[in-house]
């Protein structure tokens, strides 16, 4: 026993040896050795996921898109990638019946599915479980879109209503969404403005979704068919059935919109589209960078899964008799299941949000004879512990290391269809809006617009050799209501000579950045130059630099403690 001792301690305290090209080789090693043993040892495939291949640890992101019948699943895909492909059907009636997997390829064509589980380099190998007739309902279509060079997509079948559509599918629905659901990196519910009702297909869609709440994004489309008063109440209609099928606490994130490249119908909310449009487009840029922290934060959820997994088949075969009385004891066993999951709770200090759904885990079990199960192998699920101990968290330094390296690069970025950035574009995101109005007009100063007000304002202050003290600005500067830190970034931004006082221009100049922000634009870090007033404008195009004045300490000391200042700062 001592030595048995002294050889696991000496496993736990062995540093990994071996030398991998990138962390995703080693986190694909850690598993093969030390988490699929455990795992088939199990059963953990029969009840739960499929094994893992070097493929899926290797693959790019990939995306699903779900949704009931002509919600625009097909025509959401086709906006984003900005052109058609392969096995594309678009109509009001029910158009997509298979599984199209959106794939990088150097020329144009699609891989049937059959075909597809052959290939060792693609991810797809477990599929082949669902059978013949969802094989012949799978396809990948290869095309060169720039969009797939960083990210995969996935399309699927209209979600129909009643039991006959349902049944007539003829392969597990469900199973391969939760398939795909295990394994993608966002999951996107798509809804039509016009069609909310949830019908029991989708409903059940829905909860094969669940354990995956955190990559669930929820987008609204053909919003612009209704007008705002109308969307208003669908808004509220949509987060009411949302609230009864999504088993949170939090309210999810809707993204509003109509994502086709199609004249809108009613553009009074234009600028919101394009703002959830773009919230969208930010969310699935994070992928190709995140990929693979995600492959490793799910490795860990899966791994604790297959240790709960272990104790919970270990139990139930400790259960069984050695001859008489199996069946009876193999039903008590499941009926009580509830209470086995609160023994190994408490033996283990396991927490309860770490074993399986307990209603399907019981229609599982009743499928095994549980004299072939296994009992508990202690070196199995120390081998896996052990790994998360010292081994995960070795490779999340290297891999946060590696992204760091990454920053900025290609290998980081969704380039190309609906992702291209326009750069000085009149079409650009922001483009003449908030700090960026008047920077298309050379020679322009935006806030000599409203000179005239904020010169009558300025003069009411009885500024002194044409300049007003920080006190007096900030005093009329609070009447704004904008947080404090809020109105010493101003401050920064307009006090250009750095005296500690304004004059007109940089009063003018402070006047209107608390008009941008009580608009709701942000400010900048730093003053850009068509917001420099034009007699401070050096030729080299910065901001002049001057020595800090005692007087600057002294506003600076107004904004953070106005009670503070008595009148002997006011006189000087």
């Amino acid at each position: 026993m001592l030595n048995y001792l002294l050889k696991r301690k000496e496993q736990i305290e062995e540093p990994v040896q071996q030398t991998f090209a990138t962390v995703t080789e080693a986190v694909s090693d850690i598993y093969k050795k030390k988490i699929l043993p455990l795992e088939e040892h199990y059963d953990f495939h029969k009840f739960h996921s499929s094994p893992l291949c070097d493929a899926d640890f290797k693959a790019k992101p990939m995306v699903i898109v779900v949704g009931q019948y002509s919600t625009g699943k097909t025509s959401f895909l086709q906006y984003l990638l900005e052109c058609d492909f392969p096995g594309m059907r678009i109509g009001p009636e029910p158009t997509t019946d298979n599984f199209v997997v959106l794939m990088h390829g150097d020329r144009e064509g699609s891989i049937p599915g059959n075909a597809l589980i052959m290939d060792a380099d693609r991810q797809f190998r477990t599929l082949s479980r669902f059978g013949n007739t969802f094989l012949s309902r799978l396809q990948c279509s290869l095309l060169p879109s720039p969009v797939l060079e960083a990210v995969t997509f996935v399309d699927t079948p209209g979600i129909l209503s009643g039991e006959k559509q349902r049944s007539s599918r003829g392969y597990d629905f469900v199973g391969v969404l939760e398939w795909f659901a295990s394994r993608v990196d966002r999951i996107i519910l798509l809804f039509d403005a016009h069609k909310l009702d949830i019908s029991d297909e989708f409903r059940s869609a829905i909860g094969a979704l669940k354990g995956n709440d955190d990559k669930i994004r929820i987008v609204l489309n053909k919003a612009d068919k209704i007008s705002p008063q109308q969307l208003m109440r669908v808004y509220g209609a949509l987060m009411w059935y949302l609230g009864k099928v999504l088993d949170t606490p939090e309210v999810a994130r809707v993204y509003v919109g109509s994502f086709w490249d199609k004249q809108l119908q009613n553009d009074e909310l234009r600028k919101l589209f394009e703002s959830e449009t773009q919230d969208l487009f930010d969310d699935l840029q994070k992928l190709p960078g995140e990929s693979a922290v995600r492959k490793l934060n799910e490795l860990i959820k899966r791994t604790r899964s297959a240790i709960v997994h272990a104790y919970i088949i270990s139990y139930v075969k400790k259960s069984m008799p050695s001859i008489f009385g199996k069946g009876k004891a193999k039903q008590h066993a499941i009926k009580d299941l509830g209470s086995i999951y609160t023994s190994i709770q408490r033996d283990h200090f396991i927490s309860p949000g770490d074993f399986p759904d307990r209603e399907k885990m019981q229609e599982k079990l009743k499928e095994f004879d549980f004299s072939k199960f296994h009992s508990l192998n202690v070196e199995l699920i120390e081998d896996v512990e052990m790994a998360l101990r010292s081994e995960i968290p070795v490779l999340l330094d290297k891999l946060q290391q590696e992204e760091q390296a990454k920053q900025g690069t290609t290998a980081t970025k969704i380039c190309g269809g609906a992702f291209t950035q326009d750069v000085a574009s009149p079409f650009t995101r922001g483009f003449n809006e908030g700090i960026q109005a008047g920077s298309n007009i050379p020679g322009q100063w935006i806030v000599a617009e409203n000179i005239e007000s904020y010169d009558k304002l300025f003069k009411t202050m009885k500024p002194v050799n044409g300049k007003i003290t920080g006190v007096d600005a900030a005093a009329h500067m609070r009447k704004s209501k904008l947080p404090r830190h809020t109105l010493g970034r101003i401050w920064k931004l307009s006090d250009i000579d750095d005296d500690g006082m304004l004059d007109a221009e940089e009063f003018a100049l402070a006047m209107y950045l608390v008009d941008l922000k009580l608009k709701g634009h942000e400010l900048p870090e730093t003053l850009p130059r068509h917001l420099v007033p034009p007699t401070k404008r050096s030729t080299d195009h910065q901001v002049p630099a001057v020595k800090r004045s005692p007087d600057v300490y002294r506003v600076e000391r107004a904004f953070n403690n106005p009670n503070k200042f008595g009148a002997s700062d006011r006189d000087d």
